[in-house]
């Protein structure tokens, strides 16, 4: 009986040292493959700042308006639209602004000296029958 007792105490230590073992083993696969992932994100994150440099180049407004003038023949100066309500369409029209003065009417006002403010002034008159 004595034997038999033993005997089951052994084999449970070797089971218990064989599940320690593999714990073991998957602790350290865990861990490397933690380390791998922490590497990865750091790799991410220096990535995103060099994109982010690079975007706030690309985006920069002073290039966008070279660029805007260079390729797309815009200019820098303002424009004001100029019409009345009596232009506008009322609700229910079939034809809104289709190729109508009102859509097509802007107005380019001169460039200011810098430093120099410029002043708008808009004269509205009372709209009949209404």
């Amino acid at each position: 009986m004595v034997r038999v007792i033993n005997f089951f105490c052994v084999a449970l230590m070797g089971l218990t040292i064989l599940a320690l073992y593999h714990v073991s083993e998957r602790t350290r696969d865990a861990r490397l493959e933690l380390a791998r992932v922490n590497h990865e994100i750091t790799r991410q994150h220096s990535d995103i700042a060099v994109l982010e440099t690079e975007w706030q180049h690309v985006a920069a407004p002073g290039r966008i308006q070279q660029l805007a003038e260079a390729h797309l023949g815009m200019s820098d100066n303002a424009s004001a639209q100029l019409s009345s309500f009596d232009m506008l369409p009322r609700r229910g029209d079939a034809a809104a602004l289709n190729n109508t003065p009102l859509r097509n009417a802007n107005a380019v006002l001169p460039a200011n000296p810098p430093g120099a403010t410029a002043a708008v002034s808009t004269i509205t008159t009372p709209a009949s029958g209404m």
